[in-house]
């Protein structure tokens, strides 16, 4: 089976004629492995365009996705290859090289769109890649962009009124990955007006709009709109031809770069390199960093989705990937406590409950750091009350274990300071008059004795007053049969008993009350670092939120700048709007946080539960 990191690329969802689209099992599994913050390039345009080439160069390498060199598209579904990233430490990059568009063998096109929409809900960057120059032929080939509203929904259907029509393509460019156009064989002159141009304004000038209302203008103008709106970045390549024959073209993977066109070389040089330097790991919304479990997850998700005839949602995504996730966090929360109090075990029994409290505390925070990393948008908290309780189920376990290890070394140690004291019972020795004192004598130098050991733990009180009424039937037979004590001294001698037995009964109620305050106390400071922790994070989360937030806001002032200067006055009062909304998020996140409000009122009644589980039987 496949691992991370991959030798060859697999196909990642399958585009059965009988199924449809399908995830791989195998090759979700080596993605579910992946808990570093993937960087995910995926790759889309018409079929035998070169498309494979450029994702194997950023691979490291001439082979691994299939090139086609004949009439044939390659390349079915969306394959994927998976490899340590180059530069970005930590990091792997994810790449996805899809299903040519445009294939006339496939016969059913529907699958086009879907594969265009998966490649853009999947990947931080995507790259279109088409031939020859950036006219009017290569934007009628991406017209699946302008599909998108049709195909992907930011906001769950539940949550809107069944009248209520939402343009919710203001939002893609929160959402969408990065956008790149790689013009292949270009052999135009990057001038206009004679005046030398850059790549990216060449790209620019393409998507300009034009002004006017005929239907004509406004088929121009909708694939450019989309692309100038759904993506929040624009960059272009262009590249010469990579070889001068037919031969040559056909067998690209097996030339060495010397028989390469040079200046082909370098650009598919520095188009990697932009890559690997510039294009960062996927994000969801909120700042949440996309691991490959993550990206597993959200294939699955998606693809699931268009098998079932709906429309893939992002919002119902995250939050299914958010269960997913959180559930793993408890999992692996409850795990790391497990980790950290098995490095423990040595010092149980504890001598005193603080000190078994503090291990507790110190294991619990190690726990909660691990979940609080993990697990994002639980916004009832459900997942943290969840791991809280558990948490609270696992203390007890514990401090069962810790009083069992304590009760077994007292036992043990009256077991053999008792030795000679039963030895002397069996054999008749008290059986005499001043037996009774004798006895006394005996049993006061072993409680001594006991008294003086170490290391006992938390029953040591408890233990001794079993065993001492163990011993009063033998101790009333023995002063009752002392002929040496009258009758008033052995009345006196049985007061004495109770009152002894008594007082270690109340010292012992006393030190369990004692315990119970200090769980209590204890129960208390472990939901301070919850609250703390969570706090922090919830402030960290608000933060992303704002400078998303804010980062849209200059993205679309600028844009509304340049629909007002080409007299766009729809799009730029459309654009005002989207704004003005963004601004009152802002405002709404930066308000008062009511984490320590809801903290309590989740968390509560497991604190009175608590309290209930640390009184025991003599409470």
């Amino acid at each position: 089976m496949a691992t991370f990191p991959m030798e060859e690329p697999m196909c990642l969802i399958e585009n059965q004629e009988s199924k449809g689209l399908i995830v791989n099992q195998e090759a979700l599994q080596i993605l579910l492995g992946i808990t570093q913050p993937v960087v995910v390039v995926a790759i889309v345009g018409k079929y035998r365009t070169g498309k494979s080439y450029l994702m194997n160069k950023l691979a490291g390498g001439k082979n691994g996705f299939e090139l086609g060199s004949t009439i044939q598209s390659k390349t079915k579904g969306i394959w994927m290859w998976c490899v340590p990233h180059p530069t970005k430490q930590g990091h792997a990059l994810v790449l996805l090289d899809t299903e040519g568009l445009g294939d006339v063998e496939k016969g059913d096109s529907k699958n086009d769109a879907w594969i265009f929409s998966l490649a853009i809900l999947l990947s931080s960057t995507l790259v279109y890649n088409s031939m020859g120059t950036i006219d009017q032929q290569a934007m009628d080939n991406l017209h699946y962009v302008t599909e998108l509203t049709e195909r992907i929904k930011v906001k769950s259907p539940e949550g809107q009124a069944k009248e209520e029509e939402v343009d919710e393509s203001g939002e893609f460019k929160r959402f969408f990955p990065s956008f790149i156009w790689c013009v292949r064989d270009f052999t135009l002159k990057l001038e206009k007006k004679d005046v030398p141009i850059t790549e990216d304004q060449y790209l620019l000038d393409a998507l300009e709009l034009k002004n006017g209302v005929s239907k004509r203008v406004q088929d121009y103008n909708l694939p450019r709109r989309c692309i100038r709106h759904y993506f929040h970045s624009h960059k272009c390549f262009v590249f010469d031809r990579p070889a001068s024959t037919s031969d040559s073209l056909q067998r690209l993977e097996e030339l060495q770069e010397s028989e390469l066109e040079p200046e082909f070389v370098k650009k598919t040089t520095t188009f990697c390199s932009y890559i690997y330097e510039k294009c960062n790991a996927k994000v969801l919304v909120g700042g949440y960093t996309v691991t490959g479990r993550l990206l597993g997850n959200l294939a699955v998700s998606y693809t699931e989705a268009i098998r079932s005839g709906s429309i893939p949602c992002m919002e119902n995504a995250v939050i299914a990937l958010a269960q997913i996730e959180n559930s793993r966090a408890v999992q692996e929360a409850l795990a790391k406590y497990e980790e950290e109090m098995s490095k423990n075990i040595g010092k149980f029994p504890t001598e005193t409950q603080e000190e078994f409290l503090n291990i507790h505390q110190e294991c619990e925070i190690e726990a909660t750091k691990v979940f609080m990393g993990l697990s994002f948008k639980d916004e009832n908290l459900e997942y943290q009350k969840q791991l809280i309780h558990e948490l609270a189920e696992k203390k007890s376990k514990y401090s069962l274990y810790n009083e069992e290890e304590s009760a077994k070394k007292c036992k043990a140690i009256l077991q053999k300071l008792s030795e000679s004291l039963e030895r002397d019972i069996s054999e008749g020795k008290f059986s005499k008059p001043g037996g009774y004192k004798q006895f006394l004598a005996e049993k006061n130098s072993l409680v001594e004795e006991y008294n003086k050991t170490n290391d006992k733990g938390l029953k040591a009180l408890e233990i001794l007053q079993e065993f001492l009424t163990e011993k009063e039937n033998v101790e009333a037979a023995i002063l009752q049969a002392d002929q040496s004590l009258t009758d008033k001294e052995k009345e006196i001698e049985e007061q004495r008993a109770q009152t002894e037995a008594a007082e270690r009964e109340k010292q012992i109620v006393e030190e369990n009350n004692r315990r119970l305050e200090e769980e209590m106390e204890n129960q208390k400071k472990c939901l301070e670092d919850h609250q703390k922790m969570l706090e922090e994070k919830m402030e960290e989360e608000k933060k992303k939120i704002i400078e998303q937030n804010e980062w849209m806001i200059k993205e679309k002032l600028k844009e509304q700048e340049d629909m007002m200067s080409k007299r766009f006055h729809e799009e730029s009062e459309m654009l005002k709007e989207q704004i003005k909304d963004l601004k009152k998020q802002n405002t709404a996140a930066g308000g008062r946080s009511l984490v320590g409000d809801i903290l309590a009122a989740v968390l509560l009644p497991i604190a009175l539960a608590g309290r209930g589980r640390g009184c025991n039987k003599r409470c």
